[in-house]
């Protein structure tokens, strides 16, 4: 048995690069970014004017003048004009380049306009007021946004505004997520009184779809034969397996000798955790295969130059466990492929808890906000087979073996699926 976080490290270690493409900038939300995105021009690319009103040469206001001549509209989107005279304005708006010969911009509000002149209602302006310089929020060949960051609206903003059309992403990886067990039952079928739904290849694919991973679904029956044949073609074909079940220590629970059958190296299987205890992980590497017949009618019919490891995630069949180890695991796992560094985040313990077992404890939570402290509640469920109790909890709290109890006001790390 591995400490979770040997397990996680092992996990780490085992990620790897998916390559980059090149997709539209409106389609990138939620992938990471694999350049630096640069100013291609100064931002604002003008002195721009930020309120609708007039533009005035300060310099005759500050001797007093207070009524100004209307001399033009400059108005937003349309080219640079000047002002001709000094003691005159022009009229602006907001968005516009800011006329020639202008150095302020009087709000309408502070203005009254009558048979063509503006007269100015207040008794203090400043020099360059509601004007947003050019350059200022950023110079030409300027970082706007770096590499390996996850792209969300104000990204998409800022890529428009530069001109990417196009942007390089990190690919995902392929992923095929398989659930196991003669017990389950299509969501829209009638379950018999000694079946249940299908429900954790589902959980796995909104979590994936989390992190704009798509992935396809399959279910095998419990007979090893059919399971062989069915992960053998699998291996050959995605990046990732993703297992719901049969990991255990049930008479039909096959997985880990079909996986060692077929050439998956295992890197350890359980975990001193509650719940998710028999979690099993290893790695298929395509180019040092240990059984000969193993992808020979594959080798043959394609090409596999290219082609990386195979890694494989095995979760226990409880929904908990699912739930946690694709969130404690998997998701390091994605995170650490593409190039993004994960934060760390805390909670207050709202009150103690005692954990006997000498295992890390995954305690579900609800989190709340008081004054500015982030404080997670223990929420009590039926054990690892209480999916239900997901709908109460926002996140898992990650207690830490060889402690038994868990003080109030102290801070864990947590895992937020909310």
């Amino acid at each position: 048995m591995i400490s979770v976080a040997d397990a996680l490290q092992s996990i780490l270690d085992s990620a790897q690069d998916f390559g980059v493409e090149e997709i539209p900038f409106i389609n990138s939300v939620g992938r990471i970014l694999k350049e630096n995105i640069v100013a291609d021009r100064d931002f604002p690319p003008f002195d721009r004017v930020s309120m609708d009103g007039i533009a005035i040469d300060y310099s005759k206001f500050k001797k007093g003048q207070r009524a100004f001549k209307i001399e033009g509209i400059q108005a937003a989107g349309s080219a640079q004009i000047s002002l001709q005279n000094s003691e005159n304005c022009i009229e602006v708006m907001t968005g516009a380049v800011l006329p020639k010969n202008t150095s302020a911009v009087v709000r309408y509000e502070d203005v009254e306009i009558a048979n063509g002149v503006a007269t100015i209602q207040i008794n203090e302006i400043n020099n360059r007021q509601n004007i947003h310089q050019k350059g200022k929020d950023g110079k030409v060949g300027d970082h706007l946004i770096k590499e390996n960051t996850v792209i969300s609206a104000a990204e998409i903003g800022v890529l428009a505004t530069v001109g990417k059309s196009k942007v390089k992403v990190a690919k995902q990886p392929t992923v095929m997520i398989v659930s196991t067990g003669d017990e389950l039952v299509g969501v829209d079928e009638i379950p018999l009184a000694h079946q249940i739904r299908r429900s954790n290849v589902f959980t796995l694919v909104s979590l994936l779809e989390k992190l704009k991973i798509s992935s396809e679904t399959a279910h095998i029956t419990d007979e090893k034969s059919i399971l062989k044949e069915k992960i053998e073609t699998y291996l050959q074909t995605y990046d990732v397996l993703l297992f719901s079940g049969a990991v255990s220590k049930g008479k039909f629970d096959f997985l880990p000798e079909v996986l060692n059958e077929l050439g998956v190296e295992k890197l350890f299987h359980k975990v001193t955790q509650r719940p998710g205890k028999p979690f099993w992980f290893g790695v298929l590497d395509v180019f040092n295969l240990t059984k000969e017949n193993v992808y020979q009618d594959a080798k043959n019919s394609r090409d596999t130059k290219n082609k990386k490891n195979t890694v494989v995630f095995a979760f226990p069949g409880n929904p908990i466990s699912t739930f946690v180890n694709c969130l404690a695991y998997f998701y390091p796992w994605y995170y650490k492929s593409v190039g993004v560094k994960q934060q760390l985040e805390t909670a207050i313990l709202a009150e103690d808890v005692h954990f006997k077992p000498n295992l890390t404890y995954f305690l579900q939570v609800k989190l709340s906000d008081r004054f500015g402290h982030l404080i997670a509640t223990p929420v009590s469920g039926n054990g690892s087979g209480d999916l239900a109790s997901l709908v109460k909890t926002d996140a898992f709290m990650q207690l830490q073996k060889d402690t038994t109890t868990f003080k109030k006001g102290e801070s864990y790390p947590i895992i937020r699926y909310r």
